[in-house]
C-alpha cells in the first residue's frame, strides 16, 4: 500500500492510527507487517518508549519520521507524541476458541475497555454484530492500550450469521431477564459470551439462541455498564474453567 496523505481519521479510509507510545509499540510487535510509518514529536524523542520504537523501526526497516506538525494535524489530543500509521486488516475468528460477541455496541470506550479486559482473561476473539462502533477508530485503539493488535476480530451482519459460521459454540446470552443466575451456570468450552447494546441490551427473542444468564445486582441501579458486565462474565466463566 502506498503511503497515503495523512488526514484526521475517517472510517472510509483504508488506514488508521495508533496514538501514544504503548499502543504503537504493540502495533510494531504484533502487526508490524501492517505498519506504513511511525511519526514522532521532537520533544519526546529521548523517552524510553520512543527509544524502543526507534530501535524496532530501524531493525525492521519501517519508515520513521520526526514531524510534530503532522501529528498535530491528525491527533485528537494535544499530548500525543507518537503515532503509528497502519493499514487496516481483517481477521477470521479462531475455531474452537472462546469468543466475546457484542451486538450493536455503540460506545467506543466500552469496546476498548472490553478488548483490553479480554486479554486479561485469555479471550482472543471478538465478534461485532452490525451496526457497531468502528474498531479501527483511533479512540477505540487508544482505549485498548494496544490490546487490539493482539486479538482477532470479525464483523457480522446479524447474530444468525455469526451462529451459522460458529455452530459448535456453547452460547451464553447476558440478559436482564435471563433464565439463570451467573453463579449457577456451568460454562462449557468453546463458548460465546454474548452481550447487547449499552442502551437496550438483548431483545427477548435472543433467548432462543442459547442459555440466557443474568448478573444479580441491587435494585438501586437498572443495569450494569456493558464493559463491567462483560468483565464479570469473562471472569466468572474463566474462573470456573481454572484460568
Amino acid at each position: 500500500m502506498l503511503m497515503p496523505k495523512l488526514k484526521r481519521y475517517e472510517k472510509k479510509y483504508s488506514y488508521s492510527y495508533s496514538f501514544g507510545a504503548y499502543p504503537t509499540l504493540d502495533l510494531l510487535k504484533y502487526r508490524k507487517e501492517k505498519v506504513l510509518k511511525v511519526l514522532l514529536k521532537e520533544e519526546d524523542y529521548d523517552s524510553e518508549g520512543v527509544r524502543e520504537i526507534v530501535d524496532i523501526c530501524k531493525s525492521e526497516d519501517i519508515p520513521l519520521e520526526v514531524n510534530s506538525r503532522s501529528i498535530e494535524k491528525i491527533a485528537f489530543k494535544e499530548n500525543t507524541y507518537v503515532v503509528g500509521v497502519f493499514q487496516k486488516y481483517y481477521l477470521d475468528l479462531e475455531k474452537n476458541s472462546n469468543h466475546i460477541v457484542l451486538v450493536e455496541p455503540g460506545n467506543m470506550g466500552n469496546v476498548g475497555t472490553i478488548i483490553r479486559t479480554m486479554l486479561g482473561f485469555d479471550f482472543k476473539d471478538l465478534a461485532i454484530i452490525k451496526p457497531g462502533v468502528d474498531i479501527f477508530d483511533p479512540k477505540v485503539i487508544r482505549s485498548t492500550m494496544g490490546a487490539i493488535f493482539r486479538i482477532n476480530f470479525e464483523y457480522f451482519n446479524t447474530i444468525e450469521e455469526y451462529l451459522e459460521k460458529n455452530k459448535d459454540m456453547n452460547t451464553y446470552l447476558f440478559m436482564l431477564e435471563g433464565a439463570s443466575n451467573i453463579q449457577d451456570v456451568e460454562f462449557k468450552e468453546p463458548m460465546s459470551l454474548i452481550y447487547g447494546n449499552e442502551g437496550k441490551g438483548l431483545p427477548d427473542e435472543f433467548k432462543d439462541f442459547g442459555h440466557s444468564i443474568f448478573i444479580p445486582h441491587s435494585e438501586d441501579i437498572d443495569s450494569l455498564n456493558l464493559s463491567i458486565a462483560a468483565s464479570i462474565g469473562m471472569w466468572e466463566s474463566r474462573r470456573k474453567n481454572k484460568i
